[in-house]
């Protein structure tokens, strides 16, 4: 669906994306991340057709963006972080505009005008003028500008920008549902919205690719030592001195008392080693309770920080 070849983009002298290639299928959702100026939204301009590469090629359903632009936006409904908007309509004519710009007519489709209103959760302000919406209408209202046309890609920046926590929750259902049928870039900085939402997770920095996976496999090749913790009572100086000989258990990071005969204890595991149902074994052996037993896995933020060294993507 989407196929970007040894992609280059100079502002200049200064080098934003550095020889960058990768595909997008069909009904994949990518999420798209990268620090502040790592070339992440150079990347997406370029493949909207708002900016031309230096070099590379970037097809759109087999549509080149530089020859066949006009086909390649057909294709594609796009969200910017900041959604361009006339203030001075009401949502329905604004819907109505960008409906005919994109040359549908309003006659044959007015029900996907009505559809995407439903879709966006604007039915309450469809009335108003954009000027006079909450920052979260207007972001919804950039979302349904973007799929009026009901086109075959999506790439939203941040489209959860503004919205409460229930319409974060839905609007990430609807990026899964729409991910079904539609191919969808998500470039957003919301760690815990990627990993919910997203099949595949791209990393950029400094123009390059980093990190290319599923949110499973970037964890599998990154993480290092895990980590195991576990709260448990009874006999625990016994449970601790025979807990280290546990294969896959190299050290205990720290003990932590809850009550007098109630601890937490933090154990560092090797990796590729799950030593969890031997500890369990020996909570049996050892007449030692255990109550809870969790393992922390490396994060997308863990790998984000590994990959880029920035505490967190802008």
């Amino acid at each position: 669906m989407i196929s970007v070849q040894n992609l280059t983009k100079y502002y200049g002298t200064s080098l934003a994306v550095d020889n960058i290639s990768f595909d997008i299928a069909k009904g994949t959702v990518v999420g798209f991340l990268g620090p502040n100026g790592a070339g992440k939204s150079t990347t997406v301009r370029i493949i909207t057709c708002y900016l031309a590469p230096t070099s590379g090629t970037v097809q759109v359903d087999e549509n080149d963006i530089m020859t066949e632009s006009l086909e390649v936006r057909k294709k594609i409904g796009y969200l910017p972080e900041s959604a361009p908007l006339y203030y001075d309509m009401n949502v329905v004519d604004h819907i109505k505009f960008i409906q005919s710009m994109r040359q549908e007519s309003a006659v044959s489709n007015g029900h996907r005008i009505k559809e995407v209103i439903d879709i966006c959760w604007l039915g309450d302000v469809v009335h108003k003028n954009v000027g006079e919406l909450s920052k979260g209408f207007r972001q919804r209202l950039g979302l349904a500008q973007a799929m009026v046309h009901d086109p075959e890609i999506l790439i939203l920046d941040e489209p959860t920008v503004g919205l409460d926590p229930n319409q974060i929750i839905e609007i990430r259902n609807l990026i899964t549902e729409l991910g079904k049928e539609k191919t969808i870039i998500l470039c957003s900085h919301i760690l815990p919205e990627v990993e919910a939402t997203c099949g595949r997770v791209l990393i950029i920095d400094e123009g390059k690719i980093v990190a290319d996976g599923t949110p499973t496999e970037l964890q599998s090749s990154f993480e290092g030592k895990g980590r195991i913790i576990i709260q448990a009572k009874n006999n625990l100086d016994q449970f601790i001195e025979k807990s280290t000989q546990i294969a896959g258990i190299e050290r205990i990071v720290k003990t932590r008392t809850i009550t007098e005969n109630l601890k937490e204890i933090d154990f560092e595991t090797v990796k590729g080693i799950d030593p969890r149902e031997d500890i369990f074994r020996l909570c049996i052996e050892n007449q030692t309770v255990l109550l809870e037993m969790k393992r922390e896995e490396t994060s997308l933020e863990d790998i984000f920080r590994q990959l880029t060294g920035k505490e967190q993507l802008q």
